[in-house]
């Protein structure tokens, strides 16, 4: 009877440290460092590679959304990392724009008097005409009939000026006057005063040197007192203009260095901001900024694409290098050491992004631990090991 109970308990005994061998069993399961998408529940060798299967506790990584890597895993998956500190950072916004007419080297020739164009000296849009030179014939019965009366006005003088008490010259300085008005210049009332003779047509020249924009009349018809003649541009300096969005508008500060490339050539024109609309386009929401560029080789041509290249001004943020954030539909995250292997995903706020470095606006703090190299292999790791996005368990 006694033999019998002993043998009772030593079974016991035995089925006991089984299931304890059993549970502790349970809580680990075997994976490969080098191929992490391997899991087994029992010891052996990676079917890819060749090498022992690592023990994990299921455990140590329940509940959590940590991930712990081994010293070989962060040493073959190049994970290095940096603490976040503040410095100073600016960056560029890239604008399409065009050339166009600078409107303040623009000149309307208009008609002084009413009459009819006899000739135009220009009729092409883009032709280049100098200062002095002649635009148009123009007869006129108003303006004729002014120079009859300087030229009667010149001979009653010759004739009557010793015998009279009227002021003569003060009668001729008021015909003068009103030739002036009606565009005529110093030269051609020189021309009626010697030749005592006034012509059917009258000439009228280019008030400055420029490329002809618009030609509004036709030879033949006839220009009414203030009608616009024609246009004249002096291309010598140019606009470049191009429209910016609101969100835009904070980043460009007053008078920014901007710089102009046109596509296909190598040359960069530099200039800084000179004019930003105060009113916004109520329709599109958008805002027009200008730079104006010297054209002295006359190699720039209004409609033109160019690029605007613009610098912002720079401020005290904290940036982190770019390849340590990970961009998908719903974000951007980046993964921060908090232990000895352990990493867990954060997600952040971008902003601006320069010379290899983004700006966090939200996320993190100066003294964070963040991972700079091999963000992307830590996020396909814990894929692997959970099944899951680690983004997944952000709610926003």
């Amino acid at each position: 009877m006694k033999q019998a109970i002993f043998i009772l308990a030593v079974v016991m005994a035995l089925l006991s440290c089984s299931g304890k061998k059993q549970v502790a069993e349970d809580d680990v399961f075997y994976t490969c460092s080098m191929d992490p998408q391997v899991v087994s529940d029992k010891p052996g060798k990676c079917p890819i590679c060749g090498m022992p299967l690592t023990p994990v506790k299921k455990s140590s990584v329940k509940n959590t959304d940590d991930i712990e890597l081994s010293d070989q895993q962060v040493q073959l998956g190049n994970i290095r990392t940096d603490t976040v500190r503040k410095g100073r950072m600016s960056s560029q916004v890239v604008l399409t724009g065009t050339l166009n007419v600078n409107a303040a080297a623009t000149v309307s020739v208009s008609a002084r008097v009413m009459g009819r164009i006899e000739r135009l000296y220009a009729k092409t849009p883009g032709d280049y005409i100098r200062k002095g030179a002649p635009l148009y014939e123009i007869y006129s019965e108003d303006l004729n009939n002014a120079k009859q009366e300087y030229i009667a006005a010149l001979q009653r003088r010759q004739v009557f000026s010793e015998q009279s008490v009227i002021n003569f010259e003060d009668l001729l300085e008021a015909a003068r006057n009103k030739l002036r008005l009606w565009g005529m210049t110093a030269e051609q009332i020189r021309t009626l005063e010697t030749r005592r003779q006034a012509p059917l047509t009258t000439t009228y020249y280019s008030p400055a040197s420029g490329y002809v924009l618009t030609v509004n009349v036709t030879e033949g018809s006839y220009a009414m007192e203030g009608g616009t003649v024609l246009q004249l541009a002096d291309l010598s300096t140019l606009w470049a203009e191009a429209q910016v969005y609101t969100t835009q508008m904070a980043l460009i500060p007053p008078a920014a260095k901007a710089t102009v490339r046109i596509p296909g050539e190598r040359t960069e024109l530099s200039g800084k901001v000179e004019f930003s609309n105060p009113a916004l386009d109520p329709a599109q929401r958008i805002n027009l900024m200008r730079v104006t560029l010297p054209n002295r080789e006359g190699k720039l041509r209004p409609g033109m694409a160019v690029y605007i290249t613009i610098e912002t001004a720079a401020r005290n943020t904290i940036s982190v290098p770019s390849d340590a954030v990970i961009r998908d539909s719903r974000g951007a995250t980046i993964w921060l050491q908090n232990g000895k292997n352990r990493f867990r995903s954060q997600m952040v706020l971008t902003g601006l992004e320069d010379n290899g470095f983004t700006e966090i606006n939200y996320g993190l703090k100066t003294g964070d631990t963040v991972v700079v190299s091999g963000a992307y292999l830590l996020h396909s790791e814990f894929t692997f090991k959970r099944g899951a996005d680690p983004m997944s368990g952000h709610g926003h």
